[in-house]
């Protein structure tokens, strides 16, 4: 062999083995990818796109919508040229794919996350996660049958400066926790979301699929898109909309599963010119072990002066005081106050050291800030790690069910106007046969029902 064709041969042998490293790193980098099937893509369903498109190891490798302009769109923000499918079932049937994220109306959840694990696939799903709690209940039947990866929607269960909070409160950082108070106050007085006709859908909107189990109505456009959430087909409402996150947070920081009663009362004061069914004004309470009492007040009217500027929960304790903001939290110390107790004299006051002057709180008051509690990019990540791991999500389905179960308890209770009792082993009201008969529903022909998934 003469210089040449050594010289030839060994850059040969290099450019092979390069060529060979090249491919499996490829090869690597395709195996570390998680392939993804995305369901719902209109409003929160683009937002969750945006959430996983800034991890580099999701690949959106299908996507499905019964909007043809929401796939398009989708596809082109993803760049991956995405296989398209107007319908879900052939998207699950779609063998080159890891998992699926549904963001659908709530009503559709159930139906879609059973059908996701029995094809599969592990399943990222929107909160709420269920449109009743026997629905939850088949959820997580099915999640533990078929050994998938659930990751419920709720993601301030990865926000850091939600899961410092939580842990604060929960391991004494207030005292003893004695009530807890969230709000959604939002002024839509006069006109609410107005007061469409009935009429025939658009020409390419199969309004018979968008209903699926639902019962069979009239199309209103407030009925489609995010106005569903004020009818209670489809939805819970805001309090099953924004306050599951706050009882997510409340019970995450309690250490508590489940309430243990549950009243509400609400209406339509405001007297809006819109056809809504959820009410405008809303009180729901709840009670947990230890007696820690909580409330999600729903108002249609300007902020809350008595709630901490931007606060959108707090948690009282024996030591003070935590807000939660969009940005972070406040933690506000409180002194035992002297003005307590009017009537000792001020010998009984030099006394007792709760009041000497020099007394101070406990702990310290601090405002921790943060990125914004609003972002789903840390959920995303932990349901992708997840998927690889085999290990439970930061809201694994069972969290989910039982936070999203407190809320729908507080439509119940606002329907049947009782003070309920909860049985969170058995998850049923005790001896109130009527409310227990809202804890599921009668599907629409040819839907069923989720079975029990053993």
């Amino acid at each position: 062999m003469n210089a040449w064709t050594r010289r030839d041969f060994t850059k040969s042998v290099i450019l092979a083995g390069a060529t060979t490293a090249l491919g499996a790193a490829r090869a690597a980098g395709a195996a570390d990818r998680v392939r993804l099937g995305f369901i719902g893509l209109g409003n929160r369903g683009d937002q969750v796109l945006d959430a996983f498109l800034k991890h580099p190891d999701a690949e959106v490798a299908a996507v499905s919508d019964l909007s043809q302009a929401y796939m398009d769109f989708a596809a082109n923000k993803a760049g991956t040229s995405p296989r398209q499918f107007k319908d879900y079932r052939r998207l699950l049937e779609f063998k080159d794919l890891d998992a699926v994220v549904i963001a659908t109306p709530d009503h559709w959840h159930a139906l879609m996350t059973i059908a996701a694990c029995q094809a599969g696939k592990d399943v990222y799903v929107e909160k709420p996660l269920s449109l009743r709690v026997l629905e939850g209940r088949r959820m997580v039947q099915a999640v533990r049958r078929y050994g998938r990866v659930c990751q419920v929607g709720i993601h301030r269960r990865s926000v850091p400066v939600c899961q410092e909070a939580a842990e604060f409160v929960r391991n004494g950082g207030l005292g003893k926790v004695t009530a807890a108070r969230a709000f959604h106050i939002h002024n839509e007085w006069p006109a609410g979301i107005g007061n469409p006709p009935d009429e025939n859908p658009p020409a390419d909107f199969d309004w018979d699929a968008w209903l699926g189990p639902a019962p069979l109505r009239p199309y209103n456009k407030n009925r489609a898109f995010y106005r569903f959430r004020w009818f209670y087909d489809y939805s819970g409402g805001q309090v099953t909309n924004f306050g599951v996150h706050y009882l997510d947070f409340i019970q995450w920081a309690l250490g508590a599963e489940a309430p243990l009663s549950v009243t509400a009362l609400g209406g339509k004061p405001a007297q809006m010119k819109d056809n809504r069914e959820i009410p405008d004004t809303l009180e729901a309470v709840w009670q947990y072990p230890g007696g820690a009492l909580v409330t999600f007040s729903q108002f249609n009217a300007t902020a809350a002066p008595w709630s901490l500027p931007g606060s959108e929960l707090e948690l009282r304790g024996t030591l003070g005081t935590l807000y939660l903001h969009g940005d972070g939290y406040e933690v506000v110390a409180d002194p035992i106050s002297q003005d307590e107790f009017p009537a000792l004299s001020p010998l009984e006051r030099q006394l007792d050291s709760r009041y000497r002057k020099d007394a101070k709180p406990q702990i310290q008051s601090r405002r921790v800030r943060s990125s914004s509690t609003a972002d789903t990019a840390p959920h995303a990540r932990n349901f992708l790690d997840c998927v690889k791991s085999r290990a439970r999500c930061n809201c694994d389905i069972e969290i989910g069910h039982r936070s999203t179960s407190a809320t729908l308890l507080a439509n119940i209770a606002l329907k049947t106007r009782c003070l309920l009792d909860w049985d969170p082993q058995a998850e049923q009201f005790p001896n109130q046969s009527e409310a227990n008969k809202l804890l599921s529903y009668q599907y629409r022909p040819p839907y069923r029902f989720p079975e029990e998934v053993k």
